[in-house]
């Protein structure tokens, strides 16, 4: 795979230089290390403690390539990357428990004060990763679609997004997410515009669909008015060819009223039930091509039951459970001036697949 170019991440290189984004005590290593004139060469092994999939590797090594040096006494920038060795592996590898992921080698001084840095693009991005691929391999093939972006700062869209393609979804909602690979957000007709529209789901969709339908596949939320089988096939039948699918994103806190009047003891939200409902309703009117995306509280294990029982849902849209959990690197010297460094319990763990960085 082609590394990103450093540029793509629009990095704050005069601040990164400056340690405004570091923890302290790197700072203060990298000044004392400069005043007293000492330059160790050091190895620097990173690594994390669990099975998953590595991501942010290409913006970790851009932080160091354009972050490493030193100021000289004219208060101009010296780079390091030239003085510095960097092996890594690549977006989207799997990795083992302890396994080696980077090591950084080279003059301690020159990228003491970036560690925070390169860890926390590894550590967001491998979360990220990590839980996209859960939900792609439990999905059995069906794509994904990934709706996180209300959930989290907006600032972490890009690199979110671009984890997200790589570990293997099919879209993403927001062009910031999209925009390290040149692509563009995907959407659907939302709530809030039919509650526009007076809450007519269906004048909402005819008036979308003729000014978007030529620049996406038009998707359609039908649950607003909590009967999502006869809302579904009302928009099918306003649209025709041109919808492509109906989005089912019923709450947790209510039942379905249509699923409720057809079956004993519904289930609430979006169900298997539910969407056999909306299924068996639009093949009966003879809108067997309209696909079915579900969304609402999905992560792995949903999933997986959906999938177990054969649902018919041809597309999931998942959201805050791809923010979850913890995925944290750690990086440690492990060699100095050529002999071993490390602290006790953190012994120097080569790794064959680590490529130099150029």
């Amino acid at each position: 795979m082609t590394r990103l170019d450093p540029a793509v991440f629009n990095l704050p290189v005069e601040r990164l230089r400056g340690g405004y984004y570091s923890d302290a005590y790197f700072n203060h290593t990298k000044d004392l290390l400069e005043a007293e004139g000492r330059h160790p060469r050091v190895l620097m092994q990173v690594f994390q403690r669990h099975e998953s999939v590595l991501g942010g590797i290409d913006e970790a090594i851009a932080v160091v390539k354009l972050g490493s040096g030193r100021r000289r006494d004219d208060w101009t920038w010296e780079p390091g990357w030239g003085q510095l060795e960097v092996r890594a592996l690549e977006e989207g590898d799997a990795i083992e428990p302890w396994e080696t992921v980077m090591t950084i080698e080279g003059d301690y001084s020159l990228f003491a004060h970036l560690e925070t840095v390169y860890l926390g693009c590894l550590a967001r991005r491998s979360l990220v990763m990590h839980n996209v691929r859960e939900v792609v391999d439990a999905a059995s093939g069906k794509p994904i679609l990934f709706f996180p972006a209300r959930h989290d700062h907006w600032l972490v869209q890009t690199g979110d997004g671009w984890a997200a393609h790589v570990a293997g979804v099919i879209g993403v909602s927001t062009d910031a997410q999209a925009s390290w690979w040149g692509g563009r957000g995907l959407g659907t007709v939302p709530h809030g515009l039919i509650a526009a529209y007076g809450g007519d789901t269906v004048a909402a969709a005819r008036a979308f669909a003729q000014r978007f339908g030529g620049e996406m596949n038009i998707t359609v939320l039908v649950d607003f008015a909590n009967d999502s089988a006869r809302t579904a096939v009302e928009v099918a039948e306003a649209l025709g060819d041109d919808l492509w699918g109906v989005r089912l994103d019923t709450s947790g806190s209510l039942v379905d009223a249509g699923l409720a009047a057809r079956m004993a003891d519904a289930p609430p939200g979006v169900s298997v039930e539910l969407a056999t409902d909306v299924r068996r309703a639009l093949d009966a009117a003879g809108h067997e091509r309209v696909r079915i995306v579900v969304s609402g509280g999905f992560d792995a294990g949903r999933i997986a039951e959906f999938e177990r029982a054969t649902a018919p849902v041809d597309a999931y849209g998942v959201g805050s459970a791809l923010l979850r959990g913890e995925n944290d690197f750690t990086a440690d010297v492990v060699r100095v001036d050529g002999r071993p460094g490390a602290k006790v319990g953190r012994e120097e763990r080569p790794n064959p697949r680590l490529q130099p960085v150029d």
